[in-house]
């Protein structure tokens, strides 16, 4: 089965861009506040990651999207939207749009671990 370049994973990853916007240190000791805008072309996916410790709490700025989950059905997702993904959840924003879809996303994490982990297709 042949995938269309821009669903790979380093397609994805070329073309899928996070804007850290603000950070803080969170009220309990070694955990921190990230707020992101990201930005998914057309027919372009996030890849598939997960957030360590806290829960991402979103809103669509722009565009459509389909959040896609390993442990349950895939969330469709229209400008306005609001989203919550649990701890540790795998996941991937894919483009469904028309535009360039934007996310506003604030994540509740470990200031010892990355961002986000990224894991293969």
């Amino acid at each position: 089965m042949t995938t269309e370049p821009e669903f790979t994973q380093s397609a994805a990853l070329a073309k899928f861009k996070r804007t850290e916007l603000q950070r803080f240190p969170s009220p309990i000791s070694g955990w921190e506040i990230v707020q992101s805008l990201a930005e998914i072309p057309e027919g372009v996916a996030s890849g598939r990651h997960s957030h360590a410790g806290g829960p991402e709490v979103g809103y669509i700025v722009r565009g459509d999207v389909a959040m896609e989950f390993e442990d349950r059905p895939t969330l469709n997702l229209r400008t306005g939207d609001p989203f919550m993904i649990p701890p540790g959840v795998i996941h991937n924003a894919r483009n469904i749009g028309t535009v360039t879809t934007k996310m506003l996303s604030t994540y509740v994490v470990d200031e010892a671990q990355p961002l986000a982990t990224l894991f293969d297709e």
